[in-house]
């Protein structure tokens, strides 16, 4: 038998999930008036999210928003990314907050896209830039099957991932 306080918790997750999908069905409908919406996702703190992209020939960036909140016109967090050949996929830059589950729902939908292109591997760069967080950095793209290679004398470092 439930107590009050476990009906209470139940109903305000269902409250929760309920708002943010009707938060997604209002923010679906601006983002999909300027760029290609691409799937909605769960974050490991069970948001909805909407996942959607801007691509040219040159270049790609996914992109997502956290449905717990409304869509301000601008991202919640992105992967901007350039083709540097029908080969590869160049990661240019990863803007967001860390530890949401934005980054593993963003370079799931950035393989596929390379799949989707027939491109096989995906390639980065660890800037000096990034040494603060680099232990950080490390275990994301060892979770995402990335090889990586780190110099501590230059604080940079390589990444690469191959279907």
């Amino acid at each position: 038998m439930q107590s009050v306080m476990e009906r209470k918790e139940q109903e305000t997750g269902r409250d929760s999930l309920e708002f943010q999908v009707l938060r997604m069905q209002n923010d679906m409908k601006e983002i999909a008036k300027k760029w290609d919406v691409v799937g909605v996702e769960q974050t490991k703190e069970e948001n909805l999210t909407i996942v959607y992209k801007d691509e040219n020939k040159h270049q790609c960036k996914i992109m997502l928003n956290d449905c717990s909140t409304s869509f301000q016109g601008i991202w919640d967090f992105s992967i901007d990314a350039v083709y540097t050949s029908d080969e590869s996929i160049f990661i240019g830059d990863i803007r967001g907050p860390s530890n949401k589950g934005y980054g593993s729902i963003c370079i799931q939908y950035l393989k596929e896209l390379a799949a989707d292109h027939n491109i096989p591997v995906i390639r980065g760069d660890i800037a000096p830039r990034d040494w603060d967080h680099v232990d950080r950095l490390i275990h994301f793209y060892e979770k995402h099957n990335f090889e990586i290679e780190v110099n501590t004398k230059t604080k940079t470092g390589f990444i690469e991932w191959r279907a």
